[in-house]
């Protein structure tokens, strides 16, 4: 049995990155205040001590910038790791992204792949406002030729971001800033990866699925632990992955349990929720008992005093439960 140690997520981030440096000396980390100040959540704490400056360095507050210089490095055979400082201030850098990051392989027949994974800290939990607590998930999930992951947990974290990091294509890596600190549990010391793309069944139930990711899943673990004392059954998927999303876990739990619950912090109009119910409603609509549902954020700019009521919280999902499952 491999070693293992207690970790929140920013330490078990910080082990990924430390472990990959060590392993692929092409590999870099940029970032706003990745280096000395070792970043606004201390994430990458330590590496440029290590690893030194040429490796683990800070750039401009210029977004394009950022992106632009990690396609440019890729392209020259490093392996670029990019922080944006803040999910919520990749916009300015979203055209490097979506038209060249993107792109690339496309539009070179297959010749040039840049291999960059870019993390950014997004949702809400730390009372950030409508600056610091965006969702954005669903404009990258909606853009072919990245790959969007979202881990709920340290030692699944360190996994995906250990396969991300290998992975040849452009990775959007979203960290839930909410569960940072708040969740620890055992990690593997070695290296190790986890597949990007594929769904986790956490809890098994017959009545309803309920699927979330990131910081959501801890919801609805709690949504389904309190609904069990009513004598409800939930079946409650980690969904890892939005682009690709694992689709064939989702169907054949739905096909099971007959009904099906979405979850996400990102507002509800457009949001990544939708296309998971329209996707699961084409394949299995003959094995639905009740109607496809979704617990998200609000359609308003997120709130800052307001916080708690945006967010999709246990007694939301509790009461969603219930009427689905007595439809």
């Amino acid at each position: 049995m491999a070693d293992t140690e207690q970790l929140n997520l920013i330490q078990a981030l910080n082990q990924a990155l430390d472990l990959y440096l060590e392993r692929e000396k092409s590999a870099v980390i940029l970032g706003e205040d990745v280096g000395l100040f070792g970043g606004v959540f201390r994430v990458t704490s330590g590496l440029q001590e290590k690893h030194g400056s040429e490796r683990v360095f800070d750039t401009p507050l210029a977004e394009a910038g950022i992106i632009g210089m990690a396609i440019g490095m890729a392209l020259a055979e490093l392996r670029p790791i990019v922080e944006i400082q803040f999910a919520d201030f990749v916009f300015p850098a979203f055209d490097q992204i979506v038209n060249e990051l993107a792109k690339y392989r496309y539009r070179s027949g297959g010749q040039y792949t840049p291999k960059v994974v870019i993390r950014m800290p997004y949702g809400g939990g730390i009372r950030g406002g409508l600056y610091h607590s965006q969702s954005p998930e669903a404009y990258f999930a909606h853009t072919p030729g990245l790959r969007v992951v979202i881990p709920s947990g340290p030692r699944q974290a360190k996994g995906l971001l250990l396969g991300a990091l290998e992975c040849p294509d452009p990775v959007i890596f979203l960290e839930p800033k909410r569960i940072y600190r708040a969740s620890r549990g055992d990690v593997p010391t070695e290296y190790y990866t986890l597949p990007i793309d594929r769904a986790e069944v956490v809890r098994q139930g017959v009545d309803v699925t309920l699927v979330a990711y990131g910081a959501m899943l801890p919801i609805a673990q709690e949504a389904a632990m309190r609904a069990e004392g009513e004598g409800y059954d939930v079946e409650v998927i980690d969904l890892v992955s939005v682009a690709p999303y694992d689709i064939e876990t989702v169907v054949r739990s739905v096909e099971k349990t007959g009904r099906l619950i979405v979850t996400h912090e990102a507002q509800r109009s457009c949001g990544f929720g939708a296309e998971l119910l329209s996707a699961v409603q084409e394949r299995a609509f003959t094995r639905l008992e009740a109607p496809l549902r979704r617990v998200t954020g609000l359609d308003t700019p997120f709130p800052y005093s307001l916080e708690d009521h945006y967010m999709p919280n246990a007694d939301r999902l509790l009461f969603e439960l219930r009427e689905v499952i007595e439809y």
